[in-house]
């Protein structure tokens, strides 16, 4: 495997991903089935300037899930993210759509209940913080009703229930109270996302840049110390999150290489830049995908902090010695 020049990180030109010849494979792909919300996030990047996000923009279950079926096939997709707006709007599609795959990730705010689609699922349920600093952005009452979401899945409930924070300027110095309150709960783990501002803007819950962002690293990371089997971020991601790696990172994205992302816009599905949209500031990156992949993938960044143990899948699929064996497993879970 080259490791000198990475050439396993170059990546395809975001809005022709659909079209190119020869397909590009991917991992898995990302896609907004709605973009329809019960809820108006104040820090949600779906309807930021430059993302196609139109709410009566939907494509109808048919059509979506044979173009679905279709981009499968052709670039090699073993496992699909569903997500919106809000994507349990649409669970009777989802029902039938996670069919198609032998891994599903379903990201939803808890508001709506969650549905026993089998132990192919896993429903990542977004809470930013206690109370009322989750509320403070997703509005009043909604931590409440998604705790009451996720207790009320019962024992025998086939699907992973995972919740995953987003981690803020104004949050970070109380996510521990978040952490207190799930460890004993219906929840199975956490992971941590770190906020991603658009380019340009400068909003009170967003750091200056990866420098000052450490401190909250330092918090998530002591987290993951205290519950270890409960935090599922990898601490190698974590690190990769530091000055010194994270625009390594960023710069040759490995989500963009492993990941497609897939919009609706006109009644059909786009490719934007990433699952982000069109306007992220990447340098200011800190979205779980990209550095839980670069944590297991080589790269520039290993020159500053060396992997401890080998590569090995991700490292594997990028170079296209896995996808053979992807596929054969895909075709056998599905069939």
């Amino acid at each position: 495997m080259t490791t000198t020049t990475y050439e396993h990180l170059a990546v395809p030109p975001p809005g022709e991903r659909l079209t190119m010849e020869p397909p590009p494979q991917y991992l898995a792909g990302i896609i907004n089935i709605t973009n329809r919300c019960n809820l108006s996030c104040s820090h949600c990047y779906l309807y930021a300037d430059g993302n196609p996000s139109d709410q009566n923009d939907q494509i109808p279950d048919e059509e979506l899930l044979a173009e679905v079926e279709r981009i499968r096939d052709r670039h090699g997709l073993t496992a699909m993210v569903w997500q919106g707006g809000e994507p349990m709007i649409r669970w009777r599609l989802l029902e039938r759509a996670v069919k198609l795959f032998a891994r599903n990730t379903i990201t939803t705010n808890g508001t709506i209940p969650l549905r026993d689609f089998g132990p192919t699922v896993t429903y990542v349920v977004s809470l930013d913080g206690p109370q009322d600093l989750n509320d403070e952005l997703r509005g009043a009452g909604v931590y409440a009703k998604a705790r009451a979401t996720i207790e009320a899945a019962p024992r025998d409930f086939g699907p992973t229930i995972q919740v995953q924070c987003v981690v803020t300027k104004a949050n970070q110095h109380r996510v521990h109270e978040l952490v207190e309150d799930l460890a004993d709960s219906r929840v199975d783990g956490m992971t941590f996302s770190f906020y991603c501002p658009n380019k340009g803007e400068r909003p009170p819950i967003a750091w200056a840049d990866a420098r000052e962002r450490e401190q909250a690293l330092d918090i998530v990371l002591d987290l993951k110390d205290r519950h270890p089997g409960f935090i599922w971020n990898a601490r190698r991601a974590l690190d990769l999150m530091r000055a010194p790696t994270a625009k390594l990172v960023t710069d040759r994205c490995p989500a963009v290489r492993t990941v497609i992302p897939l919009y609706v816009e006109n009644r059909r599905i786009v490719t934007p830049l990433c699952c982000h949209g069109n306007n992220v500031d990447c340098d200011r990156c800190g979205t779980w995908v990209a550095f839980a992949h670069a944590a297991k993938m080589p790269g520039p960044w290993d020159e500053i902090l060396p992997p401890e143990t080998p590569y090995g899948f991700l490292a594997e699929m990028v170079t296209e010695t896995a996808l053979p064996r992807l596929r054969s497993e895909h075709e056998r879970a599905t069939a």
